[in-house]
């Protein structure tokens, strides 16, 4: 097995202690903790993406859809929970109902529009940014075109003072969420039989359709995982920004596929990695320079791709 190569590891250190070193430290401490905050929102909505594509091979840009109907189902749950539960228990159903509803709308968007163009990827292109148009549409006839808006959970509002700096609690309690979530995946691809299995699976399929596994229900597994993935990124932005409007998934669409690239297409630790770093990044350079806010996350992918071609860590690496 080849070493892994440790520079992509060193690129989020590096780039804190360059920071810390043009600012005080309660403001560096700030900005960091809400760069990683921002990394792990950008990982759960974008996490689906890349795992869809390096188990499946299918860019889904639909995905953006998923996104907004995670936020619209917890706005729902709690108009009609909110009098009976409340804090975090209320937000917890929230996410359980929207990777719910992302799980099986996605088994839904597999069977009628993903299996007819499976391995063309042109096609997937065209038919997948036609499924996120009429997504959105349907959204809008659903919950209306005005924006809703989701209050945080009293538990999860305010900040924490640590340093001399103030930490918001909801961007702690993402920020824990973002680790479980990609520990899981993590464990789950590469610990368990199930993950094994689809490793396997995108690697020769043939052998293990002849072991008497079916493949097709393997990668449907995967899709529904991947857009239940998407509807809880969802709800986890909109409630940093405390309202929902149809338009969040595609707002956000062209950042995760961003994030997908700079990490290495397919690459769930490379998502991950590349998640932190456009967040770190975004927020450092608004501080620091905000005429050039704007521009960082493309700066920051053509940077990176320059140096790896392939991303941060591809899936090629072991």
């Amino acid at each position: 097995m080849r070493p892994r190569d440790p520079l992509p590891y060193l690129v989020l250190p590096a780039l804190a202690l360059a920071a810390l070193a043009v600012m005080s430290f309660p403001a560096w401490l700030t900005l960091t903790v809400a760069g990683i905050a921002m990394g792990c929102m950008l990982f759960l909505a974008a996490s689906g993406l890349t795992l869809i594509f390096g188990l499946m091979d299918v860019l889904n840009f639909a995905h953006g859809g998923f996104v907004t109907l995670g936020a619209f189902i917890a706005v729902s749950v709690v108009v009609t929970w909110a009098p009976a539960i409340g804090g975090v228990a209320l937000v917890a159903l929230a996410v359980l109902a929207a990777a719910v509803a992302g799980a099986l709308l996605g088994l839904v968007f597999e069977r009628v529009l993903i299996r007819r163009v499976a391995g063309a990827p042109l096609r997937q292109i065209l038919i997948t940014m036609g499924g996120a148009i009429i997504l959105q549409q349907a959204l809008i006839v659903l919950w209306g075109a005005e924006p809703l808006p989701l209050p945080r959970p009293e538990n999860l509002r305010g900040s924490v003072i640590f340093a001399g700096a103030a930490l918001e609690r909801y961007r702690l309690a993402v920020i824990g969420v973002g680790v479980v979530v990609f520990a899981a995946l993590a464990l789950t691809l590469k610990r368990t039989r199930l993950g094994l299995l689809v490793r396997a699976a995108v690697e020769n399929r043939e052998m293990v359709e002849s072991l008497g596994f079916h493949v097709d229900r393997l990668f449907r597994l995967v899709f529904a995982a991947g857009t239940a993935l998407a509807a809880l990124g969802g709800v986890v932005w909109a409630l940093h920004a405390e309202m929902v409007t149809a338009d969040l998934g595609a707002d956000i669409t062209i950042l995760l596929f961003i994030t997908v690239i700079i990490g290495g297409l397919g690459s769930v630790g490379g998502c991950f990695l590349a998640a932190l770093l456009v967040g770190l990044a975004d927020n450092y350079v608004g501080f620091l320079a905000p005429k050039l806010a704007l521009g960082t996350d493309i700066l920051l992918m053509l940077i990176v791709l320059l140096w790896r071609p392939r991303g941060l860590l591809p899936v090629a690496e072991p």
